[in-house]
């Protein structure tokens, strides 16, 4: 799956993805309203407002991207209904050709672990037949409890070829709290991306490997070390606009290929009829300022890319 990415980034000239994080309160009106006039205001209802407004949302940006990362939690504070929302969210988007990051930061050990990995990226038994669940091409993985979390995983990616994207630093102000402290003299998210690099020599790619990391758009000195440090490691780089993230600061996480990573957008995409720079689009075409939103950001990475490779 890591050489399917690869291609997709190529051919778009886009190493984005796009954020599918959605909230109600970033639902234009007149989506509520049908959903609610079909379902009431339900979980049900609001499950399909969010259907409703990623399928436009995918529509109009499919075209000019590699890859979406829908966050489970947005679907699953809605229950089973945001669960059934989620699964028709990620199978558009293969339909539309797109690569699915399942944004699940699961982390737990032994059969539990391989539950998750079986859900997400693999197959269940039921008696004599197997069947895929969620069916996403890539997760993200919490690494906190070390290679019993991250073995199932690894083992249903190779069976898959399909990959992971493992927590090394994350993008919110309080990360360092445990991330950025020194362990035999080493801040502990370098440790961690010791460890995903070695762990991603075990399921290569052609150039790199299946097993990437995350490490924040917020920390561009940490993501310049992490790039030394995983050379054949892609990074998936979140905190880009809405987090303060800038396409200035992103070029020292790409290799001189012009691969290596991809940098996510959320809200700053999926809301961006909110922000003034896009209002103008209005909340009836909240679809067409994400399309404009998307190609901004396009052109922020790759000037960056041209200024800095």
């Amino acid at each position: 799956m890591i050489e399917k990415l690869i291609q997709k980034i190529k051919e778009t000239n886009a190493p984005i993805v796009v954020g599918l994080d959605p909230m109600l309160s970033y639902v234009p009106e007149h989506i509520l309203k049908q959903a609610y006039e079909t379902y009431g205001e339900t979980l049900k209802g609001a499950a399909e407002a969010v259907w409703q407004f990623n399928r436009g949302i995918i529509d109009c940006t499919y075209d000019l991207i590699p890859a979406v990362k829908p966050q489970i939690a947005m679907y699953e504070q809605f229950g089973v209904e945001g669960l059934a929302a989620f699964q028709k969210t990620v199978d558009y988007c293969h339909e539309k050709g797109l690569i699915v990051i399942g944004d699940v930061k699961r982390g737990d050990i032994g059969s539990t672990s391989a539950a998750y990995a079986a859900a997400h990226l693999g197959r269940i038994a039921v008696g004599s037949r197997t069947y895929p669940v969620f069916q996403e091409d890539f997760a993200t993985v919490n690494p906190y409890l070390g290679t019993d979390g991250i073995k199932p995983f690894i083992d249903v990616c190779k069976e898959e070829k399909k990959g992971l994207f493992i927590l090394v630093k994350t993008s919110n102000p309080s990360s360092g709290e445990f991330q950025d402290r020194l362990v035999d003299g080493k801040p502990l998210y370098e440790l961690v991306g010791e460890k995903v690099a070695a762990w991603g020599a075990e399921h290569m790619g052609s150039d790199y490997s299946y097993i990437g990391a995350v490490v924040g758009a917020t920390y561009p000195e940490v993501g310049k070390a992490m790039r030394r440090l995983m050379p054949k490691t892609f990074i998936l780089v979140p905190g880009y606009g809405a987090q303060g993230g800038r396409g200035a600061d992103l070029a020292h996480y790409f290799n001189k290929d012009r691969l290596g990573a991809i940098v996510n957008s959320s809200r700053g995409i999926i809301a961006a009829y909110k922000q003034e720079a896009y209002a103008k689009f209005g909340g009836e075409h909240y679809a067409e300022a994400a399309r404009q939103a998307t190609l901004d950001m396009i052109a922020d990475i790759n000037g960056a890319l041209d200024a800095a490779l």
